[in-house]
């Protein structure tokens, strides 16, 4: 785990600029805040505002970031203020709050945009349950949220853009096409119903953080479609929330809330968070939990107990999602990625064409927009299989076929990126043969999406241009895919 956090690759150090703009971004609303003269509580208020700003919204364009980012306040202002109104009335309280939950999974329909917005309004609810903001401080709240989400945009889009020199990111839509609309209402339907029972339990377990456990089912659901993503996800989430704990009580209980170190402390466990939530859920959440409990010191409520409460919240939490998903409308680990690794298959073959036009002298044809998707979709298909592949499965036969199909769809990658690079060489000339190597290779796509037999072929005896080789190697290793895919039907890659 350690290794793949501090040895993943960062492109262009994506992930460590990332990082940076949100620490400089948050720090610069909490500072702001304190400026107007805004109460702890304010303050607290507005740096999570600036987090939610700078962390959620990933529209493909930097113009849909900051209309997404303007919107923000226009969703969580009227949330705030219904959790205000609502503090001292507990059943509506908790209605309005499985409300919230349903509706910010729905809205994922629409996009980056919906989520975000989603993600916005659930958590402004789930703030205001641990601040018990009061109806005469929704004036100076609301403030607070304007200003942060302000300054976090002056950061993000003005201070420091450096979306503006990238290429806009193509996020792959789940599988499903026209039927987004009724895998969004399914994990509606599964997220409150998973918070309902998180809710009801974290109640009997403590009055005053049961909503601890409604935050961790809602946030196991995030970026999850099948019941093993669920199910590896939630486990993630209780590791990361123990590993977190246990640091905290050598970091925050004895900082007994002093300002300095705390603030040193929040400032590296926002990095944290921002670093490492591309590659590690389990260490994202570690950061969030010790991020937690030096607000929780600050506010002078921090103890041992209280993390462990943490703890166990958590973990009810994570079993309202993994009940909600199991038993209510279940999607298959085995669907969802037989559906991303087709696609991941498909792109290979979009790939190829690209590539034999641009050498064959096509001005028009630019395979790199396609490598950009295929990553992508390599990167959902490794989620999707992740729960076969974890420490903890014991299906020893189903996780050694995984991990040869990931260990091969990333050779298909490494093949297909040689040949892009090939390409991209203004000298690089068209080959007879690559027309030839490309139909097999298409063909072999086709055989693999549709259970036919692949010709496997031998390697060639005497050396081929730089091209070639990188079209019989993927055609190779499109072939020996064959076998870890196409297992009895009563042995499928992964578990239904």
């Amino acid at each position: 785990m350690l290794k793949k956090v501090f040895m993943a690759p960062d492109p262009g150090r994506i992930r460590l600029r990332f990082a940076t703009r949100a620490v400089l971004g948050i720090g610069a609303a909490v500072v702001a805040c304190g400026l107007a003269g805004h109460s702890l509580t304010g303050a607290i208020t507005g740096g999570l505002a600036a987090l939610l700003a700078l962390f959620t919204v990933t529209d493909a364009t930097v113009r849909g970031q900051a209309v997404t980012t303007a919107l923000l306040p226009a969703v969580g202002l009227p949330v705030l203020a219904a959790a205000a109104v609502l503090q001292d009335h507990p059943v509506a309280r908790d209605a309005a709050f499985l409300a919230v939950v349903g509706l910010g999974v729905y809205a994922r329909r629409w996009g980056p945009r919906g989520h975000a917005l989603g993600v916005f309004a659930f958590m402004t609810f789930f703030a205001a349950q641990f601040l018990h903001p009061r109806t005469g401080q929704l004036a100076e709240l609301s403030v607070s949220v304007l200003l942060s989400v302000a300054i976090a945009a002056t950061v993000r889009f003005g201070l420091w853009c450096y979306e503006r020199r990238l290429p806009p990111a193509a996020v792959p839509a789940p599988p499903g096409g026209a039927r987004l609309s009724r895998i969004t209402t399914r994990q509606a339907v599964q997220a409150t119903a998973g918070a309902g029972f998180a809710l009801l339990v974290g109640q009997l377990m403590s009055g005053e953080r049961w909503y601890w456990a409604v935050g961790a089912t809602w946030w196991v659901f995030v970026n999850t479609t099948s019941r093993g993503e669920t199910l590896v996800r939630g486990f993630r989430r209780v590791l990361g929330t123990v590993i977190g704990a246990g640091l905290a009580l050598f970091v925050a209980v004895p900082a007994h809330g002093d300002a300095t170190l705390t603030a040193l402390v929040v400032a590296v466990s926002v990095f944290g968070i921002f670093y490492t939530a591309a590659v590690s859920y389990t260490w994202m959440m570690l950061w969030v939990t010790v991020l937690a409990a030096m607000l929780y010191g600050l506010l002078g409520v921090l103890t041992p107990s209280l993390l462990a409460l943490r703890m166990a919240e958590t973990g009810v939490g994570a079993l309202g999602a993994v009940l909600a998903v199991v038993f209510l409308l279940p999607v298959s680990t085995h669907s969802v990625t037989d559906a991303w690794i087709r696609r991941a298959l498909r792109c290979v073959h979009a790939c190829t064409a690209q590539t034999a036009a641009r050498l064959a002298g096509d001005p028009v044809a630019d395979p790199a927009p396609t490598v950009v998707e295929l990553e992508q979709l390599l990167a959902r298909v490794r989620l999707s299989v992740a729960p076969l592949v974890h420490p903890l499965n014991p299906m020893l036969g189903r996780k050694r076929r995984a991990r040869q199909v990931l260990a091969l769809l990333d050779d298909c990658a490494r093949e297909i990126r040689g040949l892009v690079a090939v390409a991209a060489d203004p000298e690089a000339s068209h080959d007879a043969r690559l027309a030839a190597a490309c139909w097999r290779v298409e063909a072999a796509v086709e055989a693999l999406t549709t259970g036919r037999d692949i010709e496997p072929r031998t390697a060639p005896s005497t050396p081929e241009p730089a091209a070639l080789a990188h079209l019989h190697t993927l055609e190779r290793t499109l072939a020996e895919l064959s076998a870890p895919l196409r297992t009895p039907s009563g042995s499928p890659l992964v578990g239904a």
